[in-house]
């Protein structure tokens, strides 16, 4: 580390009223922290960039993690190395996953580093070998319980967790539906992530599509959008059908209710009538007793080729702002994570 070295960091200048804008964030700088007794120093390499983040910028947190404060660094998973260590348990030159948030250094006491070892890139401890695989994971297995020759639709199907849902449900037998924004990410989980059709959510005749390409129905919906493609996947699930909820992109930007028709009595109607299991999750509270199996599965199913993974790798810091926008309205490919510096 250089004498002259300084710790730029992304913070939250406002609460964005609908969708965060450039106004909502500021770039300072601080002096690099020193690490105390059992400490250490950490250079981020890479940040993780994911749509819950977006929620923990409002004045009312989601109710798993307390929102941001004003003027304080945005949080987020990083890629980090240890550059000084006074912690028994972490060596100099070691990288870890961490929490180190939107800048370029940060201290931790060790209870929230994850040591990597050799798997390939780096960043995919933030992508399928971490949070958003490990979602797919448990909401798919524990909660869908999908069986071979069911149908499996996801949303957001070329995303960092939509593209593992698919994958591993093709695993299991399963016949996979995606739903994405566009004629190539549609291609994409197809071609590349064996997926069996994915309908774009921007054809003017999107639930017709949706409906041809299910014509035995939907057995999970693996739900991590919302809106309209909740409206057309509702009419089509089975008796029994199972649904995952991790999460509602298309609502995250809403600074008001939506408006138009009360679609609650349409949900109530289907989950009872189709004896639907709807179950929402969060997946910090399975860190503790599934974390270790999903990576050891996960690190198989890459080294046989299984599964694929795909990052949309944007450069430097001082762009995570307008990459997180981005995110949110659904211009990524894959995994998104900002590279803050060389590994």
């Amino acid at each position: 580390m250089s004498a002259d070295a300084i710790n730029r960091r992304v913070l939250l200048a406002a609460r964005p009223q609908g969708r965060p804008s450039a106004q909502d964030f500021r770039i300072d700088t601080a002096p690099v922290p020193t690490p105390g007794e059992g400490q250490v120093l950490l250079r981020t390499l890479y940040l993780s960039l994911d749509p819950y983040m977006r929620n923990l910028m409002d004045e009312v947190g989601p109710g798993y993690a307390p929102p941001v404060p004003i003027g304080a660094p945005m949080v987020g998973g990083t890629v980090s190395r240890v550059v000084q260590s006074r912690h028994s348990g972490f060596a100099e030159g070691q990288l870890v996953l961490a929490n180190a948030g939107w800048q370029d250094w940060a201290l931790s006491d060790g209870s929230d580093l994850l040591a990597l070892g050799d798997q390939g890139r780096p960043s995919l401890a933030l992508g399928g070998l971490g949070m958003p695989g490990f979602t797919a994971y448990v909401g798919l297995l524990d909660i869908g319980q999908p069986k071979p020759g069911e149908t499996v639709v996801v949303a957001a199907a070329t995303g960092a967790g939509g593209s593992v849902v698919g994958q591993i449900a093709r695993l299991q037998g399963a016949r996979v539906v995606g739903i994405a924004g566009g004629a190539d990410k549609c291609r994409h989980a197809v071609e590349q992530l064996g997926f069996d059709a994915c309908i774009d959510r921007r054809d003017p005749q999107f639930a017709r599509r949706l409906a041809e390409a299910c014509p035995q129905g939907i057995d999970v919906y693996f739900e991590n959008v919302g809106g309209e493609v909740t409206d057309a996947v509702l009419p089509l699930l089975n008796i029994g059908a199972r649904i995952p909820v991790c999460g509602f992109v298309s609502h995250y930007n809403d600074a008001e209710a939506p408006r138009g028709p009360d679609r609650r009595p349409q949900l109530l109607t289907t989950v009872l009538q189709k004896r639907v299991r709807m179950q929402g999750f969060i997946i910090l509270d399975h860190y503790g007793e599934r974390f270790d199996a999903f990576r050891r599965e996960m690190q198989g199913w890459l080294a046989e080729g299984r599964v694929r993974l795909q990052e949309d790798v944007v450069d430097g810091l001082e762009s995570a702002p307008a990459a997180f926008a981005g995110l949110l309205e659904g211009r990524n490919f894959g995994k998104l994570v900002v590279r803050v510096a060389p590994d």
